[in-house]
Order: C-alpha cells, then structure tokens, then sequence
C-alpha cells in the first residue's frame, strides 16, 4: 500500500500496456480458471442477483432514470392493432405477447466498468475524454471489454462477525474489520480474488429511501487492505455504493473508494448483491461467475452473479 494510506487522487497506469482496458481482470488466466473448476461443488449453486421490478430501489440520486417495463404487444391488443400484420384470425389463435425496459446501466445488480470515474477528464490507464469519450460513449474501457468473471470468490461477513443483522447506517468497515472477519471464518485471500462485503443492508431491501441512504461499507484504508494488501481483483458488497455513504475520508471528494478502485487501481465493482444465503450456509469460499452484457462504451453493466462452493482439499 502506498505509504500515506490515501488515493493518489490521479489515475493509474496499468502494469498490463498502454492498451489495457481492464485492469485487474487481466488476473484471471486459463490456469487461474482451471484452478478454480477442480474444485468446484456443482451441487449447490447460489444466485447473488436482486429481481428488478418497478419501485426498486435504484440510484437516482443524480437524476437517473429508475426501472421501468412496459408491455410493447398483448394478445388482445394485437388482435385489435393487427401490427403484426396476420389478420385477426390469425392473431386470436396465436397469443403474442412482447415488453420493453428503460434502465440506468448501474440499476440492480450490476458491475462499473472502468470509464465509470474519472480524475480531471481522465480515466484508468490515462485515456482522456479529448480523445477517447464520443458523443454517445467512450471508446475506452466499457462493460463490453470485460471478461467473464470466472474465479475464486470469499464472502466477507462483516455483520455476523459484529454480531449485528445489519451494519449501523453509515458505518465505515475497516481493515481491522475485514480481518476479524477473516479470522472468525477461517478463510484466506489470495491474490486473484473476487471479495464481496456482508453488511446485512439487504434486509431493508423493501424499503427503498432505507436501503440507498447512508449505507454502511468499505473505507479507503480496508480497500487498500484488500488489493494492495491481498491482491484483490473485484470488490463487491450487498449495497449500492460497496463504500460507506456519506465518506468523510477524503476532503474534496465525496467517493474516495470508487475512484480508489476504478481509477487508480483498475477494479470493477460489483454493488447490489444477495449475499444472505452464503452466509446463511456459511459458504465463505466459492467458485464466482459473473459476466457484464457487452454494451459498447457503458460505464456499468446489469449482472446475474453466481457462487458454487469450492471442495475443501480439492
């Protein structure tokens, strides 16, 4: 970690080239994935994606649009429209039924792409918006150029290792918390891992304004403990933000953590995430899948995430 345990508030050029547009994801290899499938135990499989329905909680906070779905055909009504152009006989026998969605790209389980936070213009690696960012997205680094995700995942159980269900509002997770976590469950991070944050704010998932506003999550120094430290090369959580809300770690910058992880460091973050039944089951090492729609130039992508447990001694 660097010495002064704060961002260097400028963005990162990756050890991969001058062309890299994913980061830390490079990590995952043909031999890091083989590891991964022998041990896996295809008995069990746990989806780590929230259901999107209208009136769920999504990030508006800047003015984005929530979820909505709406049906484009309905059977009656194709019989009365004919758009299909087969007549109504034709349309009474066949029922077509058809819906369309309107979302922000980090609505939901979802993963931010490494354009998603920028220093003065410029985003991971150095690609710049003068050069780099069109009018309709940035040719650099979007949803598209990632990977599927197909390594070693650890749950981290902050809120059981407090003994809390749910961590208080706005509280910052340490490094002093992830490794009481790590000690309570016996596990250990390896470079290579995907690391997901138990905070518990997913039993106030119903409640919208609850579940958005002044969740609790990481701080910069825990992660910093996480990727400098450990090797991390995704972070997730079962909030919104994966960092505590509001921050008060950096002066001048309201989200430390995600410019941290994105821009200095080339780390996706997954937010959104069912984590309650890993914990549940107390599966704190699992084999995790996940891959982002390629959406050209997106700053974020939906997700459908999921664990199997790993083989212990495999």
């Amino acid at each position: 970690m660097n010495g002064d345990n704060v961002p260097r508030n400028a963005v990162g050029k990756s050890p991969f080239g001058e062309a890299d547009e994913i980061g830390r994801l490079n990590l995952i290899t043909p031999e890091s994935r083989s590891r991964v499938m022998q041990r896996v135990d295809a008995t069990r499989i746990y989806d780590l994606a929230v259901d999107y329905f209208i009136g769920m909680p999504t990030w508006v906070a800047c003015a984005d649009p929530p979820y909505q779905i709406w049906m484009t055909h309905t059977p009656h009504g194709t019989c009365i429209d004919d758009l299909s152009g087969q007549g109504r006989e034709m349309n009474e026998r066949l029922g077509y039924s058809g819906d369309s969605i309107l979302m922000y790209t980090h609505c939901g389980t979802h993963i931010d792409a490494l354009n998603h936070w920028a220093y003065r213009g410029k985003i991971w690696n150095n690609f710049d918006v003068d050069e780099h960012l069109g009018s309709r997205h940035w040719q650099k680094c979007g949803s598209d150029r990632m990977p599927p995700i197909v390594a070693r995942g650890v749950l981290l159980d902050v809120a059981a290792t407090k003994g809390v269900e749910m961590l208080a509002d706005s509280y910052a997770i340490t490094p002093e918390d992830l490794q009481r976590a790590v000690d309570r469950q016996g596990v250990k991070l390896e470079e290579g891992d995907v690391v997901l944050v138990r905070t518990g704010r997913m039993s106030v998932w119903d409640d919208p304004p609850r579940y958005l506003t002044n969740s609790p999550g990481i701080n910069v120094r825990a992660a910093q403990w996480l990727v400098e430290g450990h090797g991390a090369i995704v972070l997730g959580a079962d909030t919104a933000a994966l960092e505590y809300l509001p921050s008060v770690d950096v002066p001048g910058n309201y989200n430390p953590v995600h410019l941290y992880l994105i821009s200095e460091q080339g780390v996706p973050i997954i937010e959104v995430l069912r984590l309650d039944e890993l914990a549940r089951d107390r599966v704190y090492e699992f084999a995790f899948f996940a891959a982002a729609l390629k959406l050209r130039g997106s700053t974020g992508s939906p997700m459908r995430p999921w664990a199997m447990p790993l083989r212990q001694g495999a």
